[in-house]
């Protein structure tokens, strides 16, 4: 049975691209992970009004300069960082600069977030309240309140016709993502995906973190941080799969209940394992999403007692560019792939990419690396 199970093989990841703290683009993205390079920056009090002092942004990235005024006037932050990204890969598969023609009726997207722009939220709420009447509102910041604001955007920027899909789960939101992802092509609804994980910086978001993070959370002191990450998915017979990158062998998911954490991760990674029929000698690097407080020691130590005796290369959510939350899996996935861009022994071997997230979502992918 755990032949036959291990020799189906999943989509392969073929490409990847990323905005973050480090930068604009996937090059960008490695030369700031091997530098390690520290990417806080101290906040002016006229532009972020929220309760931190300093927070990992992506540098200079204001929408217009970088995406042009045309179909940016009333583009939020959450949204341009993921236009965005997805703009830089199709850079990197077409070769041109890609427009509405870029995609295909079978080009898919699937983007994870946490509540989509929570400043645009409460931006038009506090319209209904100040101005003279409630519907006194500028109508074009509307689509920014919708979670699937980003997805669709990006959709009608580059025309990508497919399926087009948010996935929300916190932390979890990129893995979760590349599971849907997975699953459409999978079942033939695409002929390729690009699936990712967005978060913005904003002042919004700085107060709900203030106010909902536990005592445990706060004494880690990470700042917080922004940005987004993308792959393409395509299927494992496509022509471009064999010179991909990894290939995505199982994605699981649960919940963690009364008990906490650590049983609730731990029968997620070990489900993964049975299903894929990977063993622990497999596995060549681990990917913790290392959330701040009891969550990420809870996570470290399962997969210590899971992976511990066969020594794999620890790859966590890179430090440097802050807590990136829904975005966070997605960084983990490209930090995995940009680190075994440098070791050779990687090849034919298995990463364990996991997240945990505070509101009790887990998650484990398994990526055979190529």
């Amino acid at each position: 049975m755990t032949a036959m199970v291990a020799a189906v093989r999943g989509p392969v990841i073929s490409g990847w691209s990323a905005v973050s703290p480090y930068g604009i683009g996937r090059h960008a993205f490695v030369e700031g992970l091997r530098s390690g390079r520290r990417t806080a920056v101290e906040l002016d009090p006229a532009e972020w009004s929220g309760p931190g002092e300093q927070a990992c942004l992506v540098p200079g990235f204001v929408i217009r300069e970088v995406l042009g005024r045309k179909g940016t006037r009333s583009m939020d932050r959450v949204t341009g960082l993921a236009v965005t990204a997805v703009d830089r890969l199709l850079r990197e598969v077409t070769g041109t600069e890609p427009g509405p023609a870029s995609g295909g009726e079978d080009v898919a997207l699937v983007l994870g977030t946490n509540t989509g722009s929570a400043q645009s939220m409460m931006d038009l709420t506090r319209d209904t309240f100040v101005q003279e009447k409630p519907f006194y509102v500028d109508p074009s910041h509307f689509p920014n309140t919708v979670m699937n604001c980003a997805s669709g955007q990006c959709a009608i920027r580059y025309g990508l016709r497919g399926p087009n899909a948010t996935v929300a789960a916190g932390r979890a939101s990129g893995l979760q993502a590349l599971h849907y992802g997975r699953r459409l092509l999978t079942s033939g609804r695409a002929g390729s995906v690009l699936v990712g994980a967005v978060e913005e910086h904003s002042a919004a978001r700085a107060w709900l973190e203030h106010h909902t993070r536990g005592e445990d959370e706060r004494a880690d002191g990470v700042l917080l941080g922004e940005g987004c990450a993308v792959l393409r998915l395509v299927p494992a017979g496509a022509p471009d799969a064999a010179a991909g990158l990894a290939e995505v062998v199982l994605v699981e998911s649960g919940v963690a209940g009364p008990e906490g954490t650590e049983p609730a991760l731990t029968r997620c990674v070990e489900r993964a394992l049975r299903r894929s029929g990977v063993t622990p000698a497999e596995v060549w690097a681990v990917s913790p999403s290392a959330p701040a407080g009891t969550a990420g020691v809870a996570e470290r130590g399962v997969l210590e007692a899971l992976f511990g005796e066969a020594e794999p290369r620890w790859v966590p959510h890179p430090e440097p560019i802050g807590d990136t939350s829904a975005a966070a899996a997605a960084f983990q996935v490209v930090a995995v792939l940009a680190t075994a861009e440098d070791a050779p022994e990687a090849s034919g071997k298995v990463a364990v990419i996991t997240s945990v997230d505070r509101d009790g979502a887990v998650a484990c992918a398994l990526l055979r690396l190529r």
